[in-house]
Formats: C-alpha cells, sequence, structure tokens
C-alpha cells in the first residue's frame, strides 16, 4: 500500500481542504490523496506548532518533510521577517503546497522544492523543523536528524515533533549523541517536541 513519501502517479486525485485555528488565525490549506494528514492538522503539527510559532527561530527556516505546508506557511505566517523554504519528497503534496502558499500570500518568503531528504538542499538554516516520517523507518528519519547538522548554523537548532510509543526516549538519546544540547520542551498526548541545539 502506498505511503504518503512515495510518489504514486497513478493514485486517484481528490479534492479535498481543511481548515484549523491557531492563536487566533484561522487557515485553510488545499489537499489531496496520498499526502500525510490529508484531511487536518495532525495532533502532532498542532502540538509543534503551538510550541513554537511565536518563539525566535531566527529568519531563515526549513520545514523538512513539509507535506502540503502547514508547519512551513504556519510559520511564515506568524512573523513577516521569516523566510521559509519547505522541502518534501512527495510531489503531489508539494503541488498543494504551492497553491496554499500563494493562497495565503506567502509566495514572497517561501521556497518549496523537492528534496529527498537533504539531497537538494545546498543552503544553511538558522532553524530546521520536521515532523518526522516515521513510517519511513529509522534509516530516513535518522538521516534527517543527522543530516541536519551541516545545514544549521552554529547555534541553530533542530526542532521535531515524536510520539513516545513512536520511539521519542531512543530518538532523544540519539540526538544527545550528535547535539550539544537536547531538551524536551512539551509534552502532550503522548507527542513530545524535541528541541536539539549545534
Amino acid at each position: 500500500m502506498p505511503q504518503y513519501f512515495d510518489n504514486v502517479e497513478t493514485l486517484a486525485h481528490e479534492d479535498i481542504s481543511f481548515s484549523y485555528t491557531l492563536f487566533g488565525e484561522r487557515f485553510t490549506l488545499k489537499s489531496d490523496a496520498g499526502v500525510f494528514s490529508k484531511d487536518g492538522l495532525d495532533d502532532g503539527s498542532r502540538l509543534l506548532l503551538e510550541t513554537i510559532a511565536k518563539t525566535d527561530l531566527g529568519r531563515n527556516i526549513l520545514d523538512l518533510g513539509c507535506g502540503v505546508g502547514p508547519i512551513g506557511l504556519t510559520l511564515a505566517a506568524f512573523d513577516k521577517t521569516r523566510r521559509l523554504t519547505l522541502a518534501d519528497v512527495n510531489l503531489r503534496a508539494l503541488e498543494c503546497c504551492k497553491v496554499n502558499a500563494k493562497a495565503l500570500g506567502l509566495e514572497d518568503r517561501v521556497t518549496i522544492i523537492p528534496s529527498d531528504v537533504y539531497s537538494n538542499i545546498t543552503d544553511t538554516f538558522s532553524t530546521i523543523v520536521t515532523n518526522p516520517p516515521i513510517r519511513a523507518g529509522k534509516k530516513v528519519t535518522y538521516a534527517m536528524y543527522a543530516g541536519a547538522l551541516s545545514h544549521l548554523n552554529e547555534g541553530g537548532s533542530l526542532i521535531l515533533v515524536i510520539r513516545k510509543a513512536q520511539g521519542a526516549p531512543s530518538c532523544q538519546r540519539y540526538l544527545e549523541t550528535l547535539y550539544k544540547e537536547v531538551t524536551c520542551v512539551a509534552q502532550h498526548k503522548g507527542y513530545r517536541i524535541l528541541i536539539a541545539k549545534k
């Protein structure tokens, strides 16, 4: 069965949109079949956004595994000084993401690129955020965490959401072997927000 990190051109399209409200702001995004959390903002992404959307993330941010864009586009909307790069391996999700960036009036501060983990990413960033594709396996997700080091500015942060039941404790221990400081800054419904500082 195809996963949201696969590109399956034969999969029938669905005309889907969903809305969510964060800090009193309402967002409506276009979605489609074959993308992550196609029908709404998932609990992990919501906790991540509630935790970091109004904090200092620096001005150059990467949303790795962006899907249709809820994390990166919301971060761009809440601070006009931020420039966001949104990257995903799923081309269908990226097409939705482009439509969503335009609809939200964020095209001038958002770059949307296809990338298999960091394969297409050459810049460095103040912050890298991700709701990692746990179903893709540790080989992929741990490559995202380790690879962030060479794409973060000195003192920059990798911020991710992960569920306790999907390996949050072991993930934190792994991050602690790579980063100088790793902190769990929020927990809710089994989800944890981890911040790893370079």
